[in-house]
């Protein structure tokens, strides 16, 4: 495929649909995406970490790091050695005289399951070694900042500058490995996942123009003008706790970093931010942006073979939607779907999030039912893994790697970040090469060329998964056979739990973050 036909899978910055922001204004005309970029899928915690570690160690005097996340632990270790904890890292780096920036979401109480006090507690340990990392809580009702990003600029050599950009959180739980023993600073979870819950995820490191485009992502929230909490209550605490509340002025932002040699990606950055209400919109986003939806909804649009997907959530009605269209309208398309076997808590937080499932999988297999698979992943212990990873590949043309999940609250309620790559060298390998490494950890061998074709990946996974699944029925007798999923079906609820579970889902899960015109339409 020509490289101009590639590039008409992104969005313009028309399309992006969001005339306040400054993220295109490097960009030619009504181009909203960066080219001549380098952009690696670190495939699991533990690889993302230790390089994280490694490269912020190396920042000097006059280098900057700038970090946003939905949940951080100070204690958590980078590389699980003493003195590669996040507080200590990043501490280190401002006392070199790096300029150390975060904007960590405030979250909702700890009374609720959330992580209040960890992200309070990064916050402050920060502050206290002389990095300026500020609480958020600039969202909507319910709401959260869900966007996980670091960006790392040199002074002196900015062909060294990075960017990473995923759904790996400076947090526990988070330093997983290929062989899914979990990390050893643990959440607590559900209990199918034990005492150290496996972990799938993915981050991209991007080098090139495009990490210019990941620091104005920071920026524009830094400068926003909106309080960072408007809550009496919270003034009173933060008053108390010494914490900072008022961000100090940035410095001049460098222009973007050189075309990487041999960069053959071009980059687009898609974003969530809801429309805030009451005059308190985002100064760069009245009426927010929903360019993550405006994304996906035009690139699966135009998928005529295989859309393969690993993602936390898949829920509900609109979302289902759009894969259902395709489905419909092209008979050779197949979708791949890879998403955790149980939700990560119990309690009635569970039917909800089962609810929004069984909602999406329904439509989209009763479109297409022998086109259609979605599975889960497991450990060779036969511990459930639980994916984290947000990543989509469309056509082998069209890959994404961010925080974003396939639900209306990532599509239009909370603050989303997420990179597509679209490779424009003559093989254009970039979205291949990442759909079979995924492939080959979840069939567990390295020669995956069976899968190279869309058609027998489904095939493939489909063999794998009822192996594995006829094991398992037959009392775990003789060898294990090779592979990690396992085939799901919607999940079965009554009427009575279906009605239970569906305000709560609509209002707490699953919410509408659009203005009010377009909110219940299929208009993002």
């Amino acid at each position: 495929m020509p490289s101009s036909d590639k590039l008409s899978w992104f969005l313009t910055v028309a399309e992006r649909g969001n005339p306040r922001t400054r993220i295109d204004e490097g960009h030619p005309a009504d181009q909203a995406w960066s080219t001549g970029n380098r952009v690696r899928p670190l495939v699991h915690g533990e690889t993302y970490f230790a390089e994280l570690f490694e490269r912020i160690e190396a920042t000097r005097e006059g280098d900057l790091i700038y970090f946003t996340d939905w949940q951080g632990d100070a204690d958590e270790r980078l590389t699980g050695e003493p003195g590669s904890e996040v507080v200590e890292v990043l501490g280190r780096a401002d006392e070199r005289g790096v300029d150390v920036r975060g904007l960590v979401w405030r979250s909702h109480s700890e009374a609720l399951g959330f992580s209040s006090g960890e992200n309070r507690r990064l916050g402050k340990a920060l502050q206290d070694r002389g990095a300026e990392a500020l609480l958020d809580m600039r969202v909507r009702l319910g709401g959260s900042h869900h966007q996980k990003m670091v960006v790392i600029r040199h002074r002196d050599d900015p062909t060294r500058d990075i960017a990473y950009v995923g759904g790996i959180d400076l947090c526990h739980s988070r330093r997983d490995n290929a062989e899914h023993g979990g990390d050893p600073q643990a959440l607590e979870m559900a209990e199918e996942y034990g005492p150290t819950p496996p972990w799938h995820d993915i981050q991209a490191a991007i080098s090139g123009p495009a990490v210019r485009d990941v620091e104005t992502v920071f920026r524009e929230r830094w400068l926003d003008p909106t309080p960072l909490s408007r809550s009496p209550i919270n003034l009173l605490a933060d008053v108390v706790r010494r914490l900072d509340r008022s961000p100090d002025p940035l410095p001049d932002q460098q222009p973007a970093p050189p075309e990487v040699e041999g960069g053959t990606h071009a980059v687009q950055l898609l974003r969530t931010y809801p429309d805030l209400r009451l005059d308190r919109d985002y100064d760069f986003a009245h009426g927010g942006e929903r360019s993550v939806a405006r994304g996906y909804s035009k690139v699966i649009a135009k998928a005529r073979r295989l859309v393969y997907v690993e993602d936390q959530y898949l829920w509900g009605t609109r979302i289902g939607d759009v894969f259902t269209k395709a489905l419909r309208e092209h008979q050779d398309l197949h979708v791949i779907v890879v998403v955790p076997i149980h939700p990560d808590k119990k309690g009635f937080s569970r039917t909800a999030q089962l609810l929004g499932r069984r909602r999406a999988m329904l439509e989209m297999m009763e479109a297409a039912p022998d086109r259609v698979a979605v599975y889960g992943i497991e450990n060779h212990a036969g511990t459930p893994v639980y994916v984290h990873a947000k990543t989509c590949i469309v056509d082998d043309t069209w890959a994404t790697i961010g925080s974003d999940n396939f639900n209306r609250r990532s599509w239009t309620h909370d603050s989303e970040l997420s990179a597509a790559v679209i490779d424009l060298a003559e093989d254009g390998s970039f979205p291949r090469d990442l759909r079979l490494t995924l492939a080959a950890e979840h069939l567990d061998r390295e020669d995956v060329q069976d899968c190279a074709d869309p058609a027998t990946m489904f095939a493939a996974y489909a063999r794998a998964a009822a192996d594995l699944d006829d094991w398992h029925a037959g009392g775990r007798a003789g060898d294990r056979p090779d592979g990690r999923l396992r085939r799901l079906a919607p999940p079965h609820l009554g009427v009575v739990k279906r009605a239970l579970a569906a305000v709560p889902y609509r209002v707490l899960h699953d919410p509408d973050g659009r203005p009010r015109p377009i909110r219940g339409t299929d208009r993002f």
